[in-house]
């Protein structure tokens, strides 16, 4: 045996790749595909940019506004159609970032079903039917990170329907990244804390709520798009990484939740 090489029991160097890896590692330095879903604006946007500086072919999902494909997450069939639109065109898909969202808010006995039912099937049930249809096309190395939040852990009044639906997918994420694990696909999600974006500039244009968020948040500062979109490429590149629910929050989940309703309340009173 040579110096420096280590073996296992069974002789076979620990350096050994597994059938298909050599294949896999020159389809990753030629750039990998990668599907963004709800990256039109906020993260998701950052997302996208990030997979493409990183040298990825980027396919963004959205309803709107500079995206490459029309997906409605709460369709199956155009988020099954999706990834076999981007298999037929781009061969394969590598990697899928899972960030479509919306929000509302409302104390619980007050909440309108309608509305409860609407945050769930995009953040819940739209999450499960990308994972459920990326799971499909993705193959060995693939990968699945999903956004959830800090209000996965973190219990915010006003917004039960949307913690519900984050709880959940941090959930899925596990339960998924068990289910995969054995086809070499890797399922993780990170969880931001407050960062400016389109979901939330309604509630920081609030007064006191900014205040109230950095105020318990130990680094003092909002967190950037960006910043998440950097972690997002680290979850979807580690590749011994999966079902990972990862805070990136600057310690807010180390301490208390804006108190929503409150400020609300007095803004509107």
């Amino acid at each position: 045996m040579t110096p420096g090489t280590v073996r296992r029991r069974t002789g076979t160097p620990l350096d050994a790749r597994q059938p298909g890896q050599q294949a896999r590692r020159v389809a990753e330095s030629a750039g990998q595909v990668a599907v963004v879903v709800g990256g039109a604006s906020g993260i998701g946007a950052a997302c996208a940019a990030a997979f493409r500086a990183a040298g990825d072919t980027v396919v963004v999902a959205d309803l709107g506004a500079g995206a490459d494909a029309v997906c409605d997450v709460t369709a199956e069939d155009q988020v099954a159609a999706l990834f076999d639109e981007v298999v037929a065109r781009h061969g394969r898909v590598d990697a899928v970032v899972n960030s479509a969202g919306t929000s509302t808010l409302a104390a619980v006995v007050d909440h309108d079903l309608a509305e409860w039912r609407r945050v769930l099937d995009v953040c819940l049930t739209g999450a499960f039917l990308v994972l459920k249809h990326a799971g499909r096309v993705l193959g060995a190395g693939g990968s699945v990170t999903s956004l959830t939040s800090l209000n996965a852990r973190q219990p915010g009044g006003g917004l039960a329907a949307y913690c519900s639906a984050k709880a959940g997918l941090a959930m899925l994420t596990e339960v998924a990244a068990l289910e995969l694990a054995p086809r070499g696909i890797r399922v993780n999600a990170v969880s931001p804390g407050l960062v400016a974006t389109p979901l939330t500039a309604p509630a920081l244009e609030i007064d006191g709520i900014e205040a109230d968020y950095l105020a318990n948040t130990p680094l003092g500062r909002a967190g950037t798009a960006e910043e998440v979109a950097e972690a997002v490429l680290f979850c979807a590149r580690a590749a011994w990484l999966t079902g990972e629910v990862l805070d990136l929050n600057g310690g807010a989940h180390l301490q208390r939740y804006p108190d929503l309703l409150g400020h609300v309340a007095r803004a509107f009173s």
